[in-house]
């Protein structure tokens, strides 16, 4: 494994990240096929072994569980300060902006939550999991601000924005003194880069860190086109992103396939490759044992100047889809509120 600096962060991470939106009690959330506490577990002491020290997740994810079976995990098998651990509000509810609850009050709750759930004292990067568009982004930096010098949080993330808000959104930090986001998590992938338009380049000028989510497409980018599993069966969210391209994205991942042929690799190896070329720490989610050796063998494996471009070559534009999608439709509403929150421009 190697490692890098996170960004303007002093967190020094390995260059995959575990993501485990995997883990939790399937009954408890959206999900059927993330795996019990035993299971998770054998996962997570895998990737620590194989020098992954990153891990994310989410108080979404099952309803909480996710970030209860990580933080068990990491306080058997690891010292507190050897890991670097990620986690991710939501927006306000519409129950809590109808009774009145501000901002920083719900992130304060939230942040509290999910310290109950890891069984910690604080979190390495607090992510900012999408935008809110009923609450003042003066609002949310003040309070993740506030989490930062209470020492409850060390660094604050975003992810599911784009690069204009994320723009927006730190030239109000440093305005105010706030602390900035130093980190981005987009949906970007050999089969999804529309992340390269303006995010890429904007994160690349101000050292913000990219480190995307579905690294594989949902694992289509780790299997030959027809190749099935439980989770590429029951992932709707996946299905919702991917099956309206399938057929132009077949053939990027026929290259693939051939690519891995050639280096005697697992596809996966081969799509992982090629994103720890564009970007700091990948999360890459993991449910088998095999999932944590592809990845971190992805992170030794240099592809050539070439090789990228073919694998590149039959890229097409994609469409929005999923959380981005709706930000769309809900950004054309939003009234722009700045630094003072009282100012709409």
């Amino acid at each position: 494994m190697t490692y890098t600096r996170l960004g303007n962060s002093d967190l020094s991470v390995s260059r995959i990240c575990m993501g485990c939106m995997g883990f939790g009690d399937a009954g408890s959330g959206q999900h059927s096929w993330t795996l019990d506490e035993e299971h998770s577990r054998k996962i997570i002491r895998e990737g620590l072994e194989r020098g992954i020290n990153f891990f994310d997740t989410a108080i979404a994810y099952q309803s909480g569980t996710s970030e209860q079976y990580v933080g068990r995990a990491l306080a058997d098998f690891a010292k507190r300060e050897e890991v670097v651990v990620a986690t991710k509000f939501l927006p306000r509810t519409q129950e809590e902006v109808d009774a009145g609850i501000t901002g920083q009050q719900h992130i304060e709750r939230m942040i509290n939550r999910s310290l109950t759930n890891l069984g910690m004292d604080y979190v390495d990067l607090y992510i900012y999991h999408m935008w809110d568009y009923q609450t003042p982004i003066y609002e949310i930096m003040e309070g993740l601000n506030r989490l930062v010098k209470a020492g409850k949080v060390r660094y604050i993330g975003i992810s599911n924005c784009f690069a204009w808000q994320l723009a927006k959104a730190n030239a109000l930090a440093e305005a105010e003194g706030f602390a900035k986001f130093i980190s981005v998590q987009g949906h970007y992938n050999l089969i999804f880069r529309e992340e390269e338009r303006e995010m890429v380049p904007l994160c690349r000028e101000d050292r913000i860190a990219l480190t995307p989510y579905s690294a594989l497409a949902g694992g289509r980018l780790s299997k030959q086109p027809g190749e099935t599993s439980k989770r590429l069966r029951e992932d709707d969210y996946a299905r919702l992103k991917y099956d309206a391209t399938a057929r132009q994205d077949s053939a990027i991942v026929h290259r693939v396939a051939e690519l891995a042929g050639n280096h005697g690799v697992s596809m996966s190896e081969i799509s992982l490759a090629w994103l720890l070329s564009k970007t700091d720490a990948p999360v890459v989610g993991a449910t088998k044992l095999d999932h944590i050796d592809g990845a971190a063998k992805a992170v030794e494996l240099a592809l050539s100047d070439e090789e990228l471009a073919y694998l590149e070559e039959l890229y097409i534009p994609h469409k929005l889809v999923g959380v981005m999608a709706q930000n769309t439709a809900a950004s054309s509403k939003e009234k722009h509120v700045w630094s003072t929150g009282n100012q709409t421009i």
